[in-house]
């Protein structure tokens, strides 16, 4: 029976180091093992007409499905097929126009050797990480990657952890070699990102974000500065548009333009919008990205815009609430 040491008399804070320092030693000498080897891989998978399939059993299971959920993120379709599943039905999700990517620390996983004949009955590529260079899994490979480590972060040198950690860097490298080699871009990553930061900021669309209807705040010309105060505070946007007969905007006033025309003395009950509004001022158009509407906003210093078509007729407008609301910025 393992003997428990006290808490006060254990520095754990000179563990997590030790620990942290075996992974960095881990990472480091995988620099040089990124070499002709590596670039074979990277041509291999970069010419994958189907998908990239990573296998891998218990903590390598759990580093493959983090490469391949990083694979198919940014741009090279992947997922993961569990080695023991696959020989009970799962490996008909492998096609002939797959790449399997296999990650085996010992190199002699018995569930990926029991799948290897059928793998290879396919005639795919078959890529390995292995930490053992003579194992069957590393010579049965096309291309075997040399993820070896010279001991774990476990004191016990048992549990996977550096050997887990160096696969993984691996497994990143893989995929921002191949991002970087398809021109991979912001907006393409946005596509598979939809519901993230990234995502919204990328694809949200001044439409997605404006209001619309009644909702707009406009007066007409002539209205009374009072009326368009009520107008502004009942609408919350701190600005309100002022239009024509036909409805086209031809001026603006804002929060701003009230504190102005307070400085010269204008008498709130008596002006007419007319005679404050601002004839200068800056529209956006529905189709323009939400991410250049902040943009805009930071650099024209305002807080929000008026959205008009190409007539000139507001259709809908914003502020920097709305983006904030709708997680832009």
């Amino acid at each position: 029976m393992h003997q428990i040491t006290k808490h006060k008399d254990f520095n754990f804070i000179q563990s997590g180091k030790t620990a942290i320092e075996t992974e960095l030693k881990a990472i480091k000498k995988l620099i040089s093992t990124v070499n002709d080897k590596f670039d074979q891989a990277c041509k291999i998978l970069l010419n994958c007409q189907g998908r990239i399939i990573v296998t891998g059993m218990g903590k390598s299971g759990h580093i493959g499905r983090k490469i391949a959920a990083t694979l198919a993120s940014t741009g090279s379709p992947s997922f993961f097929v569990h080695p023991a599943e696959a020989s009970h039905g799962d490996l008909g999700m492998i096609t002939k126009k797959d790449v399997v990517l296999a990650i085996s620390n010992s190199g002699a996983t018995q569930e990926i050797l029991t799948i290897l004949p059928l793998i290879k009955r396919l005639n795919i590529p078959f890529i390995t990480l292995t930490g053992n260079l003579n194992s069957t899994l590393a010579k049965e490979a096309n291309v075997n990657l040399d993820v070896t480590v010279k001991k774990e972060a476990c004191p016990l040198n048992l549990a996977p952890t550096a050997s887990t950690t160096a696969a993984l860097v691996i497994g990143d490298a893989l995929a921002v070699a191949l991002l970087e080699a398809r021109g991979f871009t912001k907006e393409d990553f946005a596509f598979s990102h939809p519901a993230g930061q990234l995502g919204r900021q990328l694809l949200s669309h001044v439409s997605d974000i404006m209001r619309t209807g009644n909702d707009i705040p406009q007066v007409s010309t002539q209205t009374p500065l009072g009326d368009a105060l009520c107008e502004m505070s009942k609408k919350t946007l701190g600005m309100t548009a002022i239009v024509d007969k036909d409805g086209k905007m031809i001026g603006l006033f804002t929060d701003g333009d009230l504190r102005r025309a307070l400085d010269h003395n204008i008498n709130v009950h008596k002006a007419i919008i007319d005679d404050v509004m601002t004839r200068k001022y800056t529209t956006m158009t529905a189709d323009h990205l939400a991410a250049e509407a902040l943009s805009l906003m930071e650099s024209h210093k305002i807080n929000g815009f008026f959205v008009v078509d190409d007539n000139n007729k507001i259709i809908g407008a914003f502020n920097l609430h709305d983006l904030l609301h709708s997680g832009i910025v």
